[in-house]
């Protein structure tokens, strides 16, 4: 199974890419994909498409818009699948950064609720549509054991 993260603009403008990726891989999350891309206005629209209406949709999109983020397809094969997303969602923590614990992601990194440093898919579902949003299936690499 393969999720999908985006380490966001405010978080490469920092400097966090690699202790982010590095938090994964200590839990034996393997990367299948990464680039660096300045996302347009549609795929920022199309992969925040459930939020289309909210007031903070506009702000989202121009804040992904603006500067570069980092698009990681994470691996997580060697995981239990029924479990692999929420691992990677703990490994991230709480959407607010003032509610994410200490030792997460969100919870040592995080700014503000529009500083969080980080997008993930929130189901097997979300995932198998963000992915094709930004690799194509010859962008992903497999794992041979």
């Amino acid at each position: 199974m393969k999720t999908i993260i985006i380490i966001r603009p405010d978080a490469v403008l920092r400097g966090l890419v690699g202790e982010i990726i590095t938090r994964f891989e200590k839990h034996g999350i393997r990367l299948a994909g990464l680039k660096i891309a300045r996302m347009s206005r549609k795929m920022a629209e199309d992969l925040y498409v459930q939020h289309i209406g909210k007031p903070f949709y506009e702000p989202l999109v121009h804040t992904m818009t603006t500067n570069p983020s980092v698009l990681v397809v994470l691996d997580t094969d060697v995981l239990d699948q029924s479990s692999a997303i929420a691992l990677a969602r703990k490994i991230i923590g709480e959407t607010d950064p003032a509610k994410a614990d200490m030792g997460t992601i969100r919870g040592d990194f995080g700014l503000r609720i529009d500083q969080n440093i980080i997008h993930s898919s929130d189901s097997k579902e979300s995932a198998e549509r963000e992915i094709p949003l930004f690799f194509i299936k010859e962008e992903l690499v497999k794992y041979e054991e």
